[in-house]
C-alpha cells in the first residue's frame, strides 16, 4: 500500500467517515459504488474523495467505481482496525462506566482490557465483565497489559496528573475526555485526541440560531 510521507489532517478527518458509510453500505448488500454516488451520500465531491484516497493507492476502477468490500477493508487497514490495538479506560465514573458498556470498541479494532478508577478499594471489582483496578497501581498493571491507547474520563482536576502517569508508562495515545487541554510535560511522546462534546452542541447552537436570524 503506497503511503504519501504527509497525510493532511483534513484527509484523516475525512477517512473515518468514509469507512463507516462504507459499512454501512457493505451491511445493506451493496458490492460497488461509484465515486459521485459516494460523494453524493457524504455531501462532499467526486474529485475530493478521489484525491483523498490517492495518498494511499489505486482503490478504484474507470467504469466500475469501487468494490465497496475491498475498499472498506483497505480504509480499515489504512485506520488499523486490523491491529488489534489494546487500551484501558481511566476513569470509571458515569462517563467511564457509559463508554464500557456502550462503545464498540472491538468493532473499530480495539481490544478493551482494563479500567482504572480513583477510587481505591477497586482491586478485584469488574465493571460490565471489565477488570477494575485502583488508578495508585497503574503503572504496575499498564506494566503487565501494555496497552496502545488510554481513555482519559477523569475528573479535570488530576486530568493532567494522570495523563503524565500514562506518558511515563509508554502508553501511545490518549483519547481524552476530560474537556481540559491536557498539560503534557513531554507531548512528542504521545498522541492526543481531545473529544470536546460542548465544542459540538455549542456549533449545533449557533447553527440554530444563524436559522433563527434568518427570519
Amino acid at each position: 500500500m503506497k503511503r504519501d510521507k504527509h497525510i493532511s489532517e483534513a484527509v484523516i478527518r475525512r477517512l473515518p467517515r468514509y469507512y463507516r458509510h462504507l459499512d454501512n453500505l457493505h451491511y445493506d448488500g451493496i458490492t460497488r459504488i461509484s465515486s459521485q454516488k459516494l460523494a453524493d451520500v457524504l455531501g462532499c465531491t467526486a474529485s475530493q474523495i478521489r484525491q483523498d484516497l490517492s495518498c494511499f493507492g489505486e482503490f478504484g476502477q474507470q467504469g466500475y467505481g469501487y468494490n465497496v468490500s475491498r475498499l472498506r477493508a483497505e480504509i480499515a487497514s489504512i485506520l488499523g482496525m486490523d491491529r488489534g490495538r489494546h487500551c484501558v479506560v481511566v476513569g470509571m465514573g458515569n462517563l467511564g462506566r457509559a463508554l464500557v458498556r456502550n462503545f464498540p470498541f472491538s468493532a473499530n479494532g480495539f481490544i478493551l482490557d482494563a479500567g482504572f478508577d480513583l477510587i481505591e478499594d477497586q482491586e478485584g471489582k469488574n465493571t460490565f465483565g471489565l477488570p477494575v483496578y485502583p488508578a495508585e497501581d497503574l503503572e504496575r498493571h499498564l506494566a503487565r497489559l501494555k496497552p496502545d491507547v488510554a481513555v482519559l474520563v477523569t475528573p479535570r482536576s488530576v486530568a493532567s496528573q494522570m495523563a503524565n502517569r500514562l506518558v511515563t508508562a509508554g502508553i501511545k495515545g490518549i483519547w481524552n475526555f476530560t474537556n481540559i487541554e491536557l498539560n503534557i510535560d513531554e507531548p512528542e511522546k504521545v498522541i492526543l485526541e481531545n473529544v470536546h462534546f460542548s465544542d459540538s452542541l455549542l456549533s449545533l447552537s449557533y447553527r440554530i440560531t444563524a436559522e433563527e436570524l434568518k427570519k
